[in-house]
């Protein structure tokens, strides 16, 4: 998976959350961790909540577009929301797990296809974790 921050850029990546975790299912999370990021290094990052009325699936996109959001990173989306997401230029890398900052340092260094930040059921490759939830490489990969 590769990242999308390119040197010399600035761009807004957000990630919906629950509980410092990725939220499993973005298009019922209503908090997400808004992070600019310039030449792939963070420069600030804010909250954002979508409990407000107006925050249906068109109401969501709309949200994080005028925020500024250029990529999501999140867990299982809806093909609608997707599509709405990408028809307003937004990237989506969904089927993503793991805590918000671990995810966050994997996008920001290449490792985010690293098999332990892959969502359960996704099947796109064995998994494994340490007992503590840590990353471990499947040497049979």
């Amino acid at each position: 998976m590769a990242r999308y921050v390119q040197d010399n850029r600035r761009m807004k990546i957000a990630i919906p959350h629950w509980q410092s975790c990725v939220s499993p299912v973005c298009d019922e999370a209503r908090h997400f961790l808004v992070v600019d990021l310039r030449d792939n290094q963070e420069v600030g990052r804010s909250e954002l909540e979508l409990t407000l009325p107006g925050t249906d699936l068109v109401g969501r996109a709309d949200r994080l577009r005028s925020s500024g959001v250029e990529a999501v990173l999140c867990g299982a989306v809806s093909q609608t929301l997707e599509t709405i997401l990408q028809g307003l230029g937004i990237k989506v890398m969904a089927h993503v797990c793991g805590s918000v900052e671990d995810v966050l340092q994997a996008y920001r260094t290449g490792e985010l296809d690293q098999d332990c930040f892959i969502l359960p059921g996704c099947a796109r490759r064995r998994r494994r974790r340490h007992r503590d939830g840590r990353c471990q490489r499947d040497s049979r990969s």
